[in-house]
């Protein structure tokens, strides 16, 4: 019987979408635990502005860089114990920071997390692809759900409740950021169960197809949405200083991180109708360029601007994760996945040097913007040469492994 008429996989799926929720969680909530007690951090380890600036982008560059490696755990463990080991090294990695407190200790322990976290990444759509392939896009909109619900969580809770109940201490609040991932871990082991491979390990590849060019494609969607997104953040509080509103940053930036979630609401809601076509991407992208071009022209209507970007953002992001699952088989998943986090990650990470490279070059506040704009429309051009799409899986791809 399939997955909608079984009442055990009904009951399972009831409770493995929430398990999905909170590993997407743990993508970045050690991650997002940086930036509100980063001045603590750079007065106690008097770390410089480039030093902060590294601490800053080594997960994003690592997301990058590990990704492939990830493939491989996923290809010799399978996704769920992959995934067990991930979580693992992230509790006890992202904990590990606050050791010393030491300069040397916190960037080992945070190139090990990033290690962990790139671990998981691969993992998430391949158990989407296992666990549901029959409602891929709602599963990969629970996941992404959680992943943006924890981007705006340590930085909305560390500092008016976190750090009074801990005296201050920037290395206590790293190790209370790690509980969710140790619970996380344990969940994952105790509610599901491991299955034993169809095949021997070494019949499962891992390496991704790079001439493959869906790989490129959904690699430059993702690293374009990224790039996008990442260059607001840096660039906005910059610019609007630079153009005499400096009573706009907070609300900006609000603005551009809060309307990620309603974009993943949506794709909860219509997630059949929304994942496994170009036009939502393609639409997306459009809108985002109107955004960034209100943003530009219009100083009074920038709050309203910055949302619209983090709502085609959000819009973007979540899309982009669907679609490994819903162009590869179950068993090819993991490879697709690593390539496009591979690809996406570091296009993310260069775009925001460019853009400052640009500002510095010319002088001109704008022109910050102009590899994001780039990116936008290498989104866009990816978005449109997409082809491929396969609503459903055959359930024989979905076996677990």
């Amino acid at each position: 019987m399939t997955n909608s008429t079984n009442p055990a996989a009904v009951r399972s799926g009831a409770l493995r979408l929430p398990l999905l929720w909170l590993l997407g969680m743990q993508l970045r909530l050690t991650v997002l635990a940086v930036p509100p007690v980063l001045p603590l951090i750079h007065r106690d380890l008097a770390l410089s502005e480039k030093a902060v600036g590294a601490l800053s982008a080594l997960p994003v560059l690592l997301l990058g860089l590990a990704a492939v490696p990830g493939s491989l755990g996923v290809a010799r463990l399978g996704a769920r114990r992959a995934c067990l080991l991930g979580l693992a090294i992230v509790a006890i990695a992202g904990a590990a920071r606050g050791i010393g407190p030491s300069a040397s200790m916190l960037y080992a322990m945070t190139f090990a997390m990033g290690a962990g976290i790139a671990l998981m990444q691969p993992t998430l759509p391949a158990l989407v692809g296992e666990w549901f392939p029959h409602r891929i896009g709602l599963a990969t909109a629970v996941y992404a759900n959680g992943l943006l619900i924890s981007e705006g969580l340590p930085p909305l809770v560390t500092i008016p409740l976190l750090l009074p109940l801990l005296g201050g201490s920037w290395e206590w609040s790293f190790a209370v950021w790690s509980i969710p991932v140790a619970v996380t871990l344990l969940l994952l082991a105790a509610t599901t169960p491991h299955r034993p491979r169809e095949h021997p390990v070494g019949t499962y590849r891992w390496w991704p197809d790079w001439r493959d060019r869906r790989l490129w494609q959904v690699g430059f969607l993702l690293g374009g949405t990224g790039g996008l997104y990442f260059s607001a953040n840096a660039f906005i509080p910059d610019y609007l200083h630079a153009t005499g509103h400096p009573e706009l940053v907070g609300p900006c930036l609000s603005a551009l991180n809060i309307g990620q979630i309603p974009a993943s609401a949506i794709i909860l809601m219509f997630a059949r109708r929304l994942t496994g076509g170009r036009a939502p991407l393609i639409a997306s992208t459009l809108v985002a360029a109107l955004g960034i071009t209100l943003f530009l022209t219009r100083p009074d209507h920038a709050i309203v601007a910055t949302s619209v970007l983090g709502f085609c953002c959000g819009i973007q992001l979540v899309l982009s994760l669907a679609l490994p699952p819903l162009l590869a088989p179950s068993h090819e998943v993991h490879r697709l996945s690593a390539g496009m986090f591979a690809v996406g990650y570091l296009t993310s990470f260069a775009i925001p040097p460019i853009g400052g490279a640009i500002w510095d070059m010319t002088g001109v506040p704008a022109m910050a913007f102009a590899a994001a704009i780039a990116a936008l429309g290498l989104a866009f051009a990816a978005a449109a040469s997409l082809s491929g799409f396969s609503r459903t899986v055959p359930a024989a791809s979905a076996r677990h492994r």
